[in-house]
């Protein structure tokens, strides 16, 4: 049985979807001070006003009703009305482990969209044939808390550094394991074998796939191969994919 998660603010009765989502990784008692960033995005790009009430959320499954009581825009403070844990919590974990693209945007657009459909973990992963090699997570980082906002969530999915294959297959993993490869061989697909309510976790590949050697040392480790279709999707598009049809298997799209 698929535990029911628990509704997100915009779909609760009587909460309007036009109040803005503000992101602080820590918020202690019924005070809070937004940073210099949040601050100014709040007064001089939102353009509220003292008084206006929006949404406030640790990033950890904290979400907090508040109310703008001082609109500065270097330091707007707030006061929390209600405050309500776990919220939006999740019965399972999704974690994608991708290869960078070689165009950062696709990989931006990518973290964007998964954060918005929902995953909880995401490791970049460097391949044989990966054309990209650095990341900074400090950009990628910001393109995730704005996607958690913008689709009102109150988990900020963790971004790990980058690792190579050989060290992320070195790692505990979930029994719930697939690599998805446009190689030979036999692939199911992902509706025929991934189970509602378990841990799972996704390895797609760079541009120029896995090497034959990276998807039998995958086996070797339990992943078990799948297809997306008879179509050869992009990086990013497989990976979002995914994480689509993970969330619509749980019930949660």
């Amino acid at each position: 049985m698929i535990k029911k998660p628990v509704l997100f603010p915009a779909r609760q009765k009587g909460v309007s979807q036009a109040m803005h989502v503000f992101y602080s990784d820590l918020i202690e008692g019924n005070s809070h001070v937004l940073d210099k960033e949040e601050s100014h995005h709040c007064v001089r790009v939102l353009r509220l006003r003292t008084g206006d009430k929006l949404f406030l959320t640790d990033g950890k499954g904290l979400w907090c009703t508040a109310r703008l009581e001082d609109a500065n825009p270097r330091a707007s403070r707030l006061t929390i009305e209600e405050q309500q844990r776990e919220y939006g919590r999740r019965s399972f974990h999704l974690h994608v482990a991708i290869a960078p693209t070689k165009q950062i945007d696709r990989f931006e657009w990518f973290l964007e969209k998964a954060t918005e459909c929902g995953i909880d973990e995401i490791t970049p992963v460097l391949c044989q044939q990966s054309e990209r090699r650095v990341i900074k997570p400090e950009r990628l980082q910001k393109v995730i808390a704005g996607a958690m906002k913008q689709s009102m969530r109150a988990y900020l999915p963790r971004l790990n550094p980058a690792l190579s294959l050989q060290d992320f297959l070195g790692q505990e993993l979930p029994s719930q394991a697939f690599i998805a490869h446009c190689g030979g061989g036999e692939r199911l697909s992902f509706q025929s074998t991934c189970k509602a309510g378990e841990d799972v976790v996704f390895l797609v590949g760079p541009e120029g796939d896995f090497s034959e050697e990276e998807v039998s040392a995958a086996m070797d480790r339990g992943f078990q191969p799948i297809t997306l279709g008879p179509h050869r999707l992009r990086t990013e598009t497989a990976a979002l994919v995914l994480c689509v049809q993970a969330n619509s298997l749980n019930q949660l799209i």
